[in-house]
């Protein structure tokens, strides 16, 4: 068996050359102005299948047998990755699902030719199930020297496009993105940072970083869910603890604001695992300030039913959609004049909503709910100021 090393991983960078995309690393004017940062970004979302995992996937496969049966357990990026590198290769596979994956990935991974199981409420139901069918080989997510060393190719085409990159700022789920990645960078440019970065509400990887112990942690829902993993893996945890520097947490309202600026400022569709690494420069700005800072942008598989929520989301955590209520009289002119005050402050009304039968409004007048369109929370405070001064009543959120 051989050592996972650096000698490893660009064995694996030249044979899968064959199969996937060098992708590109783009440097973002706006987001570099924004954030007070040489910001490029590690465009995997333009990868084959939509998501790094193709890497992993095609390194570990291409040491099988053509005549192996493999199964795999995944959210969704990690079975499109199994799939396509096993239709490829000539491979049979099998991918375990959990209930809660998303349709996208369910059918995106049919599509590419593997059998869909679908089982349990989370991932580890999902694993436990894989791991318990012997008749196949495991391809395991994340916790596997053959698959590390295909995700760690990227930080091999990291360092070829930019040398002397400062900061690499990578997603971490179960950690064989950052594994990979950091073992290659680091064996090759030791001064250039590894940052890992977890959602708040699935971070295994954090605490077990910041504890020095390998922890499981409860997931919640998350707008990330590619990286929703409730523990780290053994072998990428050794890992991260030698060559990760340090691990970040960002919230679902820096996800949903990174997923919409991608969107907005680079017009690239990303999903919220393969945005946390810009919201990690949305809530920790400051230590990354001045520095040549890569941004691996994991996978771009995101689910176009839940984009419309993390849109709306976003534009409200942003204060360019407001939603006032308003206390006004039930009488002819009153709301012509509450919707000229918006009018003349520049805001754009979205929604009208009446209620008269609120609790605790007197008869007479009416709770009039506007959803407003704006520049941002100033511009909210400026119109909320205006309407105030005209004498209506605003009425607490």
């Amino acid at each position: 068996m051989k050592t996972l090393d650096i000698s490893y991983i660009k064995e694996t960078c030249r044979y899968l050359s064959t199969y996937i995309h060098k992708t590109p690393l783009i440097y973002s004017t706006s987001f570099s102005e924004m954030f007070g940062a040489e910001v490029y970004l590690k465009a995997e979302n333009l990868q084959k299948t939509g998501s790094f995992k193709v890497r992993g996937a095609f390194s570990k496969l291409s040491r099988l047998k053509p005549e192996a049966r493999v199964i795999a357990a995944s959210m969704g990026n990690h079975a499109q990755g199994v799939a396509f590198a096993a239709s490829s290769l000539g491979i049979k596979a099998t991918i375990v699902m959990p209930l809660q994956a998303s349709l996208v990935k369910q059918e995106a991974t049919k599509g590419y030719g593997a059998d869909v199981i679908l089982h349990g409420e989370s991932f580890t139901d999902a694993l436990n199930y894989a791991l318990s069918q012997e008749q196949y080989t495991f391809v395991h997510a994340f916790d596997d020297d053959a698959v590390i060393a295909g995700q760690g190719t990227i930080g091999i085409e990291v360092l070829h496009d930019l040398q002397d990159a400062d900061a690499v700022v990578v997603p971490v789920g179960g950690g064989g993105l950052v594994a990979g990645i950091a073992l290659a960078i680091k064996s090759l440019s030791p001064g250039t940072e590894i940052i890992g970065v977890q959602a708040v509400s699935a971070p295994s990887a954090y605490e077990s970083f910041h504890s020095g112990k390998l922890i499981e942690v409860p997931v919640q829902p998350t707008l990330a869910d590619g990286i929703s993993v409730g523990k780290a893996g053994a072998r990428t945890f050794e890992i991260m603890r030698k060559y990760v520097d340090d691990m970040i947490k960002v919230t679902e309202e820096s996800i949903a604001r990174a997923v919409l600026l991608c969107l907005e400022r680079k017009k690239l569709v990303v999903e919220g695992a393969g945005a946390v690494p810009l919201a990690a420069l949305i809530e920790h700005g400051d230590r990354f300030k001045g520095k040549k800072t890569v941004l691996i942008i994991s996978g771009g598989n995101i689910d176009f039913t839940v984009i419309d929520r993390i849109i709306h989301k976003s534009l409200l955590s942003s204060g360019r959609i407001a939603v006032l209520k308003v206390i006004l009289e039930d009488a002819p002119g009153r709301l012509h004049r509450l919707t000229g005050i918006i009018a003349r402050h520049g805001g754009n009304i979205l929604n009208v909503v009446h209620d008269r039968l609120v609790q605790d409004i007197p008869v007479g007048k009416t709770l009039v709910i506007l959803t407003l369109e704006a520049r941002g929370f100033d511009h909210v405070r400026e119109m909320t100021a205006a309407i105030s001064g005209e004498g209506f009543q605003i009425a607490k959120s």
